[in-house]
């Protein structure tokens, strides 16, 4: 810009100074460009990243099958009180020695928790801490049935047998392809 000839200033709308040049071209001043540079970094930080001890209780919730947003809903509901799960994690980490060891065990305790059908919480892993590297999920066992009767196979005469509802034996003579391995009974 020439010294002689005054910028015209205008302010826009959302509150910046907007200059113009010779040829009436807008242009932000330095002042200006500095401001929404600070604005920018002052937004990037409001947003943010999860601490350590909120990773830990949001990975707690996951593993029991929620998500952040049911996480959110429950406690505006006050199902779920957020902040008593606060505690428990910072010792867990402490304890741990890091928020990636600390899920780690969480999601040992919930695999034996979930295999067992047993509700547990981040005080459930102080409890079991000393036996983490022992903890399996329970074995899941098939047992065989045949046309929804339980099947037995005997050792000794190495046949199979079926239990019918009288709890009679009798002997098994389809083919081993007929018999269907499951966990439960279907009723």
């Amino acid at each position: 810009m020439d010294k002689k000839q005054k910028p015209k200033i205008k302010k826009h709308a959302n509150g910046l100074l907007l200059f113009t040049d010779k040829n009436g071209n807008p242009s932000l001043s330095k002042a200006t460009k500095a401001k929404e540079e600070k604005a920018i970094l002052k937004k990037a930080i409001t947003a943010k990243k999860e601490t350590d001890i909120q990773e830990v209780v949001n990975y707690y919730f996951f593993t029991k099958g929620l998500t952040l947003e049911d996480v959110k809903e429950n406690a505006k509901k006050q199902k779920i009180i957020y902040s008593r799960f606060t505690r428990p994690a910072k010792e867990l980490i402490e304890l741990a020695g890091s928020t990636k060891k600390a899920k780690q065990a969480i999601s040992i305790v919930a695999e034996w928790a979930n295999s067992r059908n047993l509700d547990y919480t981040i005080e459930t892993v102080f409890k079991k801490w000393l036996e983490l590297g022992r903890l399996k999920p329970k074995e899941i066992i098939k047992k065989p049935y045949f046309q929804n009767q339980p099947m037995i196979w005997s050792a000794t005469k190495k046949k199979w047998f079926v239990i019918d509802d009288g709890g009679e034996w009798l002997e098994f003579a389809g083919s081993d392809k007929e018999i269907e391995w499951r966990t439960e009974p279907t009723k």
